[in-house]
């Protein structure tokens, strides 16, 4: 099986992961270690999950730990001098704490992601990359405006940087990540119920955090400057996956899933009935490739791909094939489950 040739740009490198203790971030790190690079930074202002980081990676010394915050410039700058490398993964992502915290929002994703590009350019790093979310197309919450305004400095700053490139990757919800529902919903099943679900026929897309990693890589490898890699994802309706993990956790925690009840609690202040990984434009102006979709396509790319994406009515959640409950829980099988 091709692993997408990364050998030869990951080997012996450097590479900084910010937010490297979240769930992509981590998931990221353990990817990156079958390429064999010289020194993986993971970046994270959480020094407890610095310290559950370097106890699961403590065999592999190629991995390092640097307490910041991506809202320090100065500590920003200083982790990034030498790197090849560095994929922006930190953010603050709960919709919910962003409506909130708006400003904690601005300040993280937008400010923060400001100082991760002018350290990159400023360093010369070889590539950067943006972790998106669907959350950033047409948004209705903090936390989308936030990360939309985060993929924008990022195209902005894309040409004139010399030795840089700078790009995007955009994809909806890891299946399992830290915060996730699909975490929620183990606990509730564990501690028998009540399942809550904000709305059953809302739909997302989904991908598990191994794939996500992977393909991340794939980004960081192939992307030009200014580009929007757009992955082509999987979606499933909530209440499907309510119901595929009740059946799944039951059996995993022996409990009675008939005993099991969802309760739909409405859906919460920001939330989308479907989210959107392209708006209609974008779609209209983007070309496909295996596994992917790229908005912005740069000249280049161009001259050797003309197939367009070919989704005129952009990448809306309901529609796309929905996977139903044997898909569901084969993946709910890979996850495992998740110690509290």
């Amino acid at each position: 099986m091709e692993v997408y040739r990364m050998g030869d740009k990951y080997k012996d490198s450097i590479v900084m992961i910010t937010g490297g203790t979240g769930s992509i971030g981590l998931e990221l790190a353990k990817a990156l270690l079958n390429y064999g690079p010289r020194e993986i930074r993971l970046f994270s202002n959480d020094e407890n999950g610095l310290f559950e980081a370097r106890t699961l990676l403590q065999s592999h010394k190629e991995v390092v730990y640097k307490l910041g915050d991506v809202r320090d410039s100065d500590t920003v700058d200083a982790a990034t001098q030498g790197c090849d490398f560095v994929f922006h993964a930190a953010a603050s992502k709960h919709v919910a704490f962003c409506e909130d915290n708006p400003y904690e929002a601005v300040s993280t994703n937008i400010v923060g992601t400001r100082n991760v590009i002018r350290a990159a350019v400023d360093n010369r790093v070889h590539r950067f990359v943006f972790i998106s979310t669907d959350k950033a197309v047409n948004p209705i919450s903090v936390l989308g405006s936030t990360k939309l305004l985060g993929e924008k400095l990022v195209i902005a700053s894309a040409t004139g940087t010399g030795r840089s490139i700078l790009s995007v990757v955009r994809f909806g919800n890891v299946l399992g990540s830290r915060g996730s529902v699909l975490l929620i919903f183990e606990r509730q099943i564990r501690n028998n119920g009540p399942i809550t679900v904000t709305d059953p026929k809302m739909t997302r897309f989904i991908m598990l955090p191994s794939e996500a990693a992977e393909l991340v890589l794939k980004v960081g490898r192939l992307a030009m400057p200014g580009e929007v890699f757009v992955l082509k994802m999987k979606a499933v309706r909530i209440g499907d996956l309510a119901e595929a993990s009740r059946d799944f956790y039951s059996k995993v925690y022996g409990k009675d899933p008939e005993g099991i009840t969802l309760a739909t609690i409405g859906a919460r202040p920001g939330e989308k009935t479907h989210e959107e990984l392209m708006t209609r434009s974008e779609a209209e102006n983007s070309i496909a490739e295996e596994g992917y979709y790229v908005v912005n396509p740069n000249p280049k790319r161009l001259a050797h791909s003309k197939l367009r994406a070919g989704i005129p009515g952009g990448y809306v959640s309901d529609s796309v094939p929905l996977i139903e409950g044997g898909e569901i829980a084969h993946m709910l099988s890979r996850l495992g489950t998740h110690d509290e």
